[in-house]
């Protein structure tokens, strides 16, 4: 009998959580795991965890992992427990062939164990028999605190060590000495969980940085292409090549298909209906457009952009998340105290859609001039490319894994506007 169990993860304590889903595992549970308060579970999964699942229910134990993947919305996908194994495997082939041994590594992860991006790692150690040391997130916020923890592990430099980060955390940690010290000390730096910007690649390589950029998703248990550090600080951009046991293809639209054998089983629906993840051919189409580079044999990787956030502007399909990129280096260039930017499309008779920018400012509402400032950064861009306006939005931020959550955005920018027409 197939059972399901919401466990909260706080990511002060993940040892005890990692500890507790360990033993549900074994017990041949379904887990979902939660983030901390005041989050609380979906529904159907509170319904579903208080009693048997359902027959059509594949067989445990595994987990229940919330996504964005290509829907476009917030879903729930499976994962049983032989996948990420497999994806296990494949991260471990991929450190084998740049000359590390999966075994003898010791792995750092301040990523939270209630998303893909800090199950995996944790997964991977259980997997490989290496060592795991969990890192909160208030030792991430204090850089000296953190290299002093770090240097205090026995296994300190006596492995090779590798780490996952989320651009945020990398950029954080760049702008301190004891921060780049620390990722200094890394062999391998995986980058995921959203586009690097060019700045922080940048800053990276003259810091001799030995970053991994990589792209993956929670449907295919965590990374499927991953650049090599070697070539990154060649200066080799984008996502890296396929891992051991994974094909890509784009399709009509540039839409990034991956087929592998560790996709979700089932995504579950919000009424506790199970429907598949791949289609019937096994392929299964992500929400990002990619574009390839290289040879058919040796496939680079590059993201353009989620196709579930690109809008049309007078005939032009344009990648918002392309454009704060750029945005976001000009205003690093330029000094302007920004904070966080993130661009949305709105409704626009003449045009079908326009973008308008949400900004938080470093302090209060921003400098005088600040808007205008901004503007006259975009000024000689096109049109479809340019802002037609620009809104200070205090509480704008991404989420914890580092992504940006756009539907919650486009409804605090309805709601703007809706009160500015009252």
């Amino acid at each position: 009998m197939e059972t399901l169990t919401v466990l909260r993860c706080d990511s002060a304590r993940q040892n005890q959580a990692a500890d507790s889903l360990k033993l549900a595992i074994d017990q041949g549970a379904w887990v979902y795991p939660l983030g901390p308060e005041p989050m609380a579970a979906p529904p159907v999964l509170e319904r579903l965890s208080s009693a048997a699942l359902p027959q059509a229910w594949p067989a445990g134990p595994g987990f229940v992992m919330s996504t964005g993947g290509s829907s476009g919305a917030r879903s729930l996908c499976l994962h049983p427990i032989a996948n990420l194994d497999r994806s296990a495997d494949s991260c471990g082939r991929w450190l084998a062939e740049i000359g590390l041994e999966p075994g003898a590594t010791l792995v750092w992860n301040p990523l939270p164990l209630h998303h893909v991006s800090g199950l995996m790692p944790w997964w991977r150690v259980r997997r490989w028999g290496a060592e795991h040391s969990w890192l909160s997130p208030a030792l991430m916020r204090q850089p000296q605190r953190l290299l002093n923890h770090c240097r205090r592990h026995p296994h300190w430099r006596q492995r090779p060590m590798v780490l996952s980060l989320v651009p945020t955390q990398l950029r954080r940690l760049l702008t301190h000495p004891s921060g780049c010290i620390w990722l200094r000390a890394m062999d391998v730096i995986w980058v995921g969980g959203a586009a690097l910007p060019v700045d922080l690649a940048d800053q990276s390589r003259q810091a001799e940085l030995c970053l991994a950029p990589c792209y993956g998703a929670t449907e295919t248990a965590a990374m499927v292409t991953a650049q090599t550090p070697v070539a990154f600080l060649a200066g080799t951009g984008g996502c890296g090549s396929p891992l051991p046991g994974v094909h890509l293809r784009l399709a009509r639209d540039g839409a990034l298909a991956v087929q592998c054998d560790r996709l979700a089983v089932a995504r579950l629906d919000a009424d506790g209906g199970l429907s598949t993840v791949a289609a019937a051919d096994g392929w299964w189409r992500t929400g990002d457009a990619a574009e390839f580079r290289g040879s058919a044999s040796e496939i680079h990787l590059r993201i353009l952009g989620r196709l579930d956030g690109a809008i049309q502007s007078g005939g032009v399909t344009v990648f918002p998340g392309e454009l704060e990129e750029r945005i976001r280096l000009l205003v690093r260039r330029t000094g302007l105290p920004i904070d966080a930017v993130l661009l949305l499309g709105v409704e626009n008779v003449e045009w079908g859609e326009r973008l308008v920018g949400l900004v938080r400012w470093t302090a209060g509402d921003g400098p005088i001039g600040g808007f205008d400032a901004l503007r006259e950064l975009v000024r000689d861009w096109p049109a479809a490319e340019r802002p037609m306006d620009w809104i200070h939005c205090p509480d704008l931020q991404s989420s914890p894994a580092g992504k940006w959550e756009r539907s919650r955005w486009q409804n605090w920018l309805a709601s703007q506007q809706l009160g500015n027409q009252l």
